[in-house]
């Protein structure tokens, strides 16, 4: 018997990631997943929930009410449209670790969470939590910024530096976009510290080709001479890309992307939710 995809998505009941479960469920529907709705316990997110309401005394209570309103409208939406089932659980323990734990325990294959925008957190535009989350889990995680709601997306871009691994990982952005009817930009931003000519790049591009069994690709090569991220936030700008797609074998290019000087110039990427693969 073939496991059913498992969609762990963390919640914290804000307007960010109720966003972000909307993605889950869409998600869900098509990979014909179990999705789990997770919060991890916060006494101040308590305070803030439950204030003015008298009958908030027992916090446990009214944060399990909260989670099960939101089963039952993700179940009543989406369990007729292919998703498999739909719960929630609380866990206590430190927000990070928990989440990250959780999705070991459980054999997750995707996790979707919602990030709040650089106004709100001053390390980095995807947020503290969000952004541990994405350094440290084993697994495939989609960000969802703040204000961003689901729409079919049109346009998926990939951005590679034909590293071994895309061969494999392609592979999941394919499954992905075929599910939508999605066209794939595959792009690779090149600057002074690393150019790749044209010659060298359709050789690259022959090499990928046949892990590609998908119509809807486009290859693109684009020279910037700045960082790599600023190219990659242009492209996404002129091509309307509807999510940003990466394969992050190292910590280090998560770093490189999102370093705290670069982020307050891509305010771009703040709109577009931006899927890390983590193994192919």
């Amino acid at each position: 018997m073939v496991n059913s995809f498992r969609i762990l998505c963390p919640t914290d009941f804000s307007e960010c990631s109720l966003n972000a479960i909307e993605y889950a469920a869409k998600l869900g529907e098509q990979y014909q997943a179990e999705l789990i709705l997770f919060h991890v316990p916060d006494k101040e997110d308590y305070q803030k929930l439950s204030a003015g309401d008298a009958t908030a005394n027992d916090q446990y209570a009214f944060i399990n009410k909260k989670l099960d309103n939101l089963v039952n409208t993700v179940s009543e939406e989406s369990l007729s449209k292919g998703l498999k089932s739909c719960k929630g659980i609380v866990k206590e323990g430190k927000t990070v670790k928990t989440i990250l734990e959780f999705a070991i325990d459980i054999q997750a294959d995707l996790i979707i969470m919602g990030t709040e925008g650089i106004n709100e957190f001053k390390q980095n535009y995807v947020g503290t939590r969000s952004s541990k989350v994405v350094e440290n889990a084993d697994i495939d995680v989609l960000i969802v910024p703040r204000r961003v709601y689901f729409k079919v997306p049109r346009k998926l871009v990939y951005a590679t530096d034909y590293l071994e691994e895309d061969k494999i990982a392609i592979q999941k952005v394919v499954e992905l976009a075929k599910f939508f009817e999605s066209e794939i930009d595959i792009v690779h931003v090149s600057s002074k510290e690393r150019t790749i000519d044209k010659a060298l790049h359709q050789s690259m591009i022959q090499e990928m080709e046949p892990f590609i069994k998908y119509d809807k690709v486009n290859f693109v090569l684009k020279s910037y001479r700045d960082e790599p991220a600023l190219g990659l936030e242009n492209y996404l700008i002129t091509a309307k890309g509807d999510i940003l797609v990466t394969l992050s074998k190292k910590k280090s290019w998560f770093e490189q992307i999102f370093t705290n000087n670069l982020s307050r110039k891509m305010s771009y990427f703040i709109n577009k939710p931006l899927m890390v693969l983590k193994r192919g």
